[in-house]
């Protein structure tokens, strides 16, 4: 096998010195022009490559950068991993992730192998188990000690640093005066526990929607799933009264959620949207392969993962320590499919 070039043997080949090998390579202007480019050149031509464990164990930097997050099958986390990586790598960082899989002990566990591998900085997704513990000592320990944190997705109020958020409340809203416009009333909402932030948010923006266009709230149409217990049995209260069926869902905790009452519906000789109609707060592949496919909002994980590792990255890099926090908001948007029906436009008359 072919043994990697390195500066000593360009400096030997061309008859300079390291130094000046190491300095035309970083184009530095002590070095003539004409020394540069030819150094460069040879450089080019064998492909050289730094070696980048020297240059970290120079910078005593690892370049690397951890990543907590819940689930990695869930399609929404795995599309804010591949944001995450892309902005990284193209700032010449690595990234190393931890499954908290749900668990506060899981989460403070992660957090101590990020650390031993002497990562840079952290991007967290927090775990409902931790905020079902609503407690957050372990990560208020790191920026006590200006350890550069970003928060995405799961967020805390009480913790102040850097966060990406997803707007929530408005999409929630969005997608329930889409229903209400296309003529639902009784429309079911499938959410998290009042503990998880992302589901009382959610929630908010349901009810909001229904007191806008002033239907009466049914408390029995909301269902908190507790992700510990079988879902199948929690979402058969929504078709327990044949006479008081939802005729839309909305599902505000993911695409399984909804693709299961969904067929739960259809299990009921409900036709899907003429009787009932669906929306899930993922656009995933379920959402795209459904039978019939979901209505989804687009929640745009790519651009959180890359909000966030820019925000974490430029901490990393800024020599202000007190440098003010920022949260970031995301925007989501409805992508139409045929689990909902389409609002009816008014007729426009021509005088």
């Amino acid at each position: 096998m072919r043994s990697k070039l390195r500066i000593k043997d360009i400096a030997r080949e061309l008859g300079v010195s390291i130094s000046t090998v190491s300095k035309a390579l970083k184009d530095s202007h002590e070095i003539s022009k004409e020394t540069r480019e030819r150094i460069k050149a040879f450089a080019n031509f064998h492909n050289y490559k730094p070696n980048s464990l020297a240059l970290k164990l120079r910078s005593q930097k690892t370049l690397i950068i951890g990543v907590i997050i819940p689930e990695i099958v869930h399609h929404f986390f795995s599309t804010v991993l591949n944001g995450i990586e892309k902005y990284a790598n193209d700032k010449g960082y690595n990234i190393m992730i931890c499954l908290s899989n749900k668990s506060y002990e899981k989460e403070i566990q992660s957090i101590e192998t990020l650390l031993e591998g002497s990562v840079e900085g952290i991007l967290i997704s927090v775990s409902t188990g931790t905020q079902q513990h609503h407690n957050y000592d372990h990560i208020k320990k790191l920026l006590d000690r200006k350890f550069p944190i970003v928060l995405f997705d799961g967020l805390v109020d009480e913790l102040e640093c850097d966060k990406v958020t997803i707007n929530d409340e408005s999409g929630a809203f969005k997608a329930t005066e889409y229903l209400i416009e296309t003529g639902c009333k009784r429309i079911a909402l499938i959410t998290n526990p009042d503990f998880v932030k992302i589901g009382s948010l959610r929630t908010k923006g349901y009810l909001k929607a229904l007191e806008k266009h002033q239907i009466i709230l049914d408390k029995n149409l909301i269902v908190e799933i507790d992700e510990n217990r079988e879902m199948f049995g929690q979402l058969e209260v929504l078709f327990k009264n044949k006479d008081n069926y939802p005729d839309a869902i909305l599902a505000v905790n993911g695409e399984i959620y909804a693709s299961t009452a969904m067929q739960m519906a259809k299990d009921k000789g409900l036709r899907i949207p003429d009787d009932i109609s669906v929306i899930t707060f993922t656009d995933g592949v379920i959402s795209k392969y459904s039978s019939p496919p979901l209505t989804a909002l687009v929640q745009h994980g790519f651009e959180m993962g890359k909000q966030a590792v820019e925000l974490l990255i430029n901490r990393i890099e800024s020599k202000d320590l007190e440098m003010p926090f920022q949260e970031k908001v995301i925007s989501t948007n409805l992508n139409i499919r045929k689990s909902t029906k389409q609002i009816a436009l008014k007729p426009t008359f021509k005088s």
